[in-house]
């Protein structure tokens, strides 16, 4: 598979039973992981020696880099707890109802970056209220409505998806914030998401504009595992991304763009976008178009 995409398909009963062994894991050396969504039925998610079990109203995390086993749970079979993985299931006529999953495929390095380390396993997520129930709805609507994206509207969307992802994540990994930092953070990233276009935008200037202190913002920020410097750049860098995907922004030079979101020169965005995202701004352009 390409580790360096996002997928997004819908599973049925027969394909979604599985195994990744150790030597397929070694063989492939794929750092992706898998989110997987179940629509209907029951699923079992084993990985490193934890087990979750999956219904509607929840998600689970795989990584690609080791060994795993998905499978239809069997019918009146005990919960799922953290102990050793059960024996997979190969009866079907032990099995429960019919599943069906949408299985999501997201690149290492856009959950790696965002999460400062490797993703925990076989991670039973509550996505049937709050941030978890639009990181669902927002899955469900970008596979139904597949066909009708554009690969560039497409990657926008996952990037999205996975962003709001990491946020759950990172929010079972570390201890509760303070509310008060938990809000300063929430509101200087939408500041920035506003505002990372202009070339004066600094955490000092953030935080003036804000009424807070730099050391407040740093503070929040670096909870979240983040820098008012990292986050500003990750902005724009963002925006120059759909830009150069954008049809009606194709006779616009990247030196331009460049100076739009906030870059001093085209070599400057060129450096800090081949080091983000792997290729440079004029190769995603030729790519996208």
């Amino acid at each position: 598979m390409d580790d360096g995409a996002y997928q997004l398909v819908l599973r049925r009963s027969e394909q979604i039973d599985c195994v990744r062994t150790a030597g397929q894991a070694r063989r492939e050396r794929t750092d992706a992981y898998r989110l997987l969504l179940p629509l209907d039925g029951e699923l079992t998610l084993a990985q490193d020696g934890r087990e979750a079990r999956l219904r509607p109203g929840t998600g689970g995390l795989v990584t690609l880099a080791e060994p795993f086993r998905i499978g239809i749970a069997a019918g009146n079979g005990p919960a799922a707890g953290n102990g050793p993985a059960a024996p997979r299931v190969r009866d079907a006529s032990r099995r429960g109802a019919p599943a069906r999953a949408f299985v999501m495929t997201i690149p290492g390095r856009e959950m790696d970056r965002r999460l400062r380390r490797p993703s925990p396993v076989a991670t039973r997520l509550d996505l049937s209220t709050g941030l978890g129930r639009v990181v669902a709805d927002m899955v469900r609507a970008v596979g139904e409505e597949r066909r009708a994206l554009s690969a560039a509207q497409f990657d926008a969307a996952c990037d999205r998806i996975t962003e709001l992802l990491c946020v759950i994540v990172a929010g079972r990994q570390r201890p509760a914030a303070p509310g008060h930092l938990a809000e300063v953070e929430a509101v200087v990233r939408r500041y920035v998401r506003e505002h990372a276009t202009e070339p004066g935008l600094t955490g000092a200037a953030v935080a003036q504009d804000l009424g807070w202190s730099l050391r407040q913002v740093q503070l929040a920020l670096q909870h979240a595992g983040t820098t008012p410097r990292e986050l500003i750049r990750e902005e724009r860098l963002r925006l120059v991304r759909d830009r150069l995907r954008n049809p009606q922004d194709r006779d616009v030079t990247i030196t331009d763009i460049a100076h739009a979101t906030g870059f001093s020169s085209a070599s400057a965005l060129s450096t800090a976008f081949r080091r983000r995202f792997g290729v440079s701004p004029r190769e995603l352009r030729h790519a996208a178009h």
